[in-house]
């Protein structure tokens, strides 16, 4: 069985403004939902790529990228995409409005806000987000048993315990403390098993699946991001940045700094470099 933290909706506040910050985690952490917070756009751009939440409160106007500007990436980004963006802003015109939600938000909220309307409205775009998955999944079993022509045949136990122990690694991978041994204990198997099921499903052991992960957001967030390179590495797991730049040279022969100078000088370097890697 996986841990409670792993089923609980993970909420992630993107706001420059303490005190409203402040209000939104107390009334958050009364409930059952998991609450991460980000101060400005960069970092809130960063958590989201690497956390993955469930569903995001984002400020319009903060220092550094906009509020729209990271709803813009959110969106663009293939592992971020289908997460319900809520705006949280004071501009309240409606051109302000139609802004947001063409930026691809799900619903913009006027401050000051009431925080139960807030609880209300994450309930139910959660509650439509879910059903919205189950749908995709349901047209994907569909189209996966339609592939194989066997519509009566189902995913296989390990290639569906793969899945579920990708899903609970990419949702822990700031976890310092994430090993195959973590892993293996919420999936109730052994890291033998697991290893087995990983080297079936994508060709890698479980700490090998765990690395390239790391490495491959910590990649994306030096290019995309203006993270430090220490906040970088915590992102992707790492509490000393020395460990990490290190890690990260040995994998992608170059270091941190290199890496994102060529990533910003032409951003189509760090989509081959990536490509290349993951498909040795």
């Amino acid at each position: 069985m996986l841990s409670a933290k792993a089923q609980t909706p993970h909420i992630l506040i993107i706001d420059d403004d303490s005190d409203q910050i402040r209000l939104l985690v107390a009334a958050l952490r009364n409930t059952a939902y998991r609450v991460s917070v980000a101060f400005n756009g960069d970092q809130g751009y960063a958590r989201a790529a690497v956390l993955l939440p469930d569903l995001i409160l984002l400020d319009v106007r903060m220092p550094g990228c906009s509020g729209i500007t990271i709803a813009h990436l959110l969106k663009t980004n293939p592992a971020t995409w289908h997460i319900p963006v809520l705006f949280l802003s004071a501009l309240a015109g409606e051109g302000d409005r139609l802004k947001g939600l063409r930026a691809g938000a799900v619903d913009y909220i006027s401050k000051p806000f009431y925080v139960d309307e807030i609880l209300e409205r994450i309930r139910i775009h959660l509650k439509l987000s879910q059903m919205s998955r189950d749908s995709a999944n349901e047209a994907y079993g569909k189209s996966l048993a339609c592939s194989l022509h066997d519509p009566d045949k189902p995913l296989s136990a390990d290639t569906m315990m793969a899945q579920v122990a990708a899903k609970f690694i990419t949702d822990s991978i700031d976890d310092p403390s994430l090993k195959s041994s973590t892993v293996a204990s919420n999936l109730g198997i052994s890291i033998r098993q697991l290893n087995l099921i990983f080297e079936a499903a994508y060709g890698v052991s479980s700490f090998e699946f765990m690395r390239r992960e790391r490495m491959r957001r910590a990649a994306l967030m030096l290019g995309q991001t203006n993270l430090t390179i220490a906040e970088v590495s915590i992102e992707v797991g790492y509490l000393n940045s020395a460990n990490f730049a290190t890690e990260f040279k040995k994998f992608w022969g170059k270091s941190p700094t290199h890496l994102r100078r060529d990533s910003q000088a032409n951003y189509k370097n760090l989509e081959q470099l990536i490509s290349e890697k993951f498909a040795e």
